[in-house]
């Protein structure tokens, strides 16, 4: 029981770390967009003004639309579920990025709950790739572009599985990913089209526009039916899971 306890603790600690470095990258990143940005902030208060002078009606119109958008949404009813149970009284989801080392750690703990809560618990993945990780949004593409063709579920065990040869890389992974989908047998002419499609890309940042509403900062963040809950070891998932359960 103490080795237990230690390894669960080495784990939280790993973990943890991980979440914090993500961080720091992209608050840097986020930092150096400000700079640059900054330098055409006068243009753009004087563009701004104009365009409020000369909106008139168009203000309501705005507006219109985004409530026919909605709300943000913790699931929603396209969203990737990696399995689902049919009373739906629980629902786990998580915010992910494939580039994401402390998402990697966690993919083998998501996994083992998925087994044990077979048939119990829906299962979510959304995609939230961080913009400090060079292929994080190309390895949501590569996976969105796998999933017109039912494929992903396996796209996304792979990634996490091969996380390590391509991740951390400042170098495009698309030739990689697409060696990825020639394995599961995909049309590669449809995963191409797919893959470049701006339509595929909107639909990555339908996802991720939802977790920064939410309240999403890093990854992996998770849901359990709509609340945020920051497990660290797989006693803590089954104990957050147990409990709704139990409701």
């Amino acid at each position: 029981m103490p080795q237990q306890q230690d390894r669960a603790e080495a784990r939280r600690a790993k973990i943890e770390a991980m979440r914090a470095e993500d961080k720091q990258r992209s608050a840097r990143k986020k930092n150096v967009t400000m700079s640059v940005a900054a330098i055409g902030v006068f243009a753009v208060v004087a563009a701004v003004w104009l365009a409020i002078s000369s909106m008139g009606s168009g203000t309501e119109k705005t507006s219109g639309n985004a409530a026919a958008a909605g709300a943000p949404q913790v699931v929603r009813e396209d969203s990737h579920r990696l399995q689902t149970a049919a009373d739906g009284k629980v629902t786990l989801v998580e915010f992910l990025d494939f580039e994401c080392e402390a998402c990697g750690a966690y993919f083998p703990t998501v996994e083992e709950l998925r087994k044990a809560y077979a048939g119990k618990v829906t299962f979510v993945a959304r995609y939230f790739p961080i913009s400090s990780h060079f292929n994080a949004e190309r390895a949501a593409r590569a996976v969105e572009a796998a999933a017109q063709q039912g494929k992903f579920e396996a796209m996304y065990q792979q990634m996490y599985q091969t996380q390590k040869q391509w991740a951390e890389k400042q170098v495009p992974a698309d030739a990689f990913f697409r060696k990825m989908a020639e394995g599961l047998g995909l049309d590669m002419a449809a995963w191409d089209k797919a893959y470049e499609d701006p339509a595929t890309l909107a639909r990555v940042n339908k996802d991720a526009a939802d977790g920064q509403a939410l309240g999403v900062q890093g990854t992996p963040t998770f849901f359990l039916n709509g609340k945020k809950i920051e497990p660290s070891t797989a006693d803590e998932f089954k104990a957050a899971i147990d409990a709704a359960l139990a409701q």
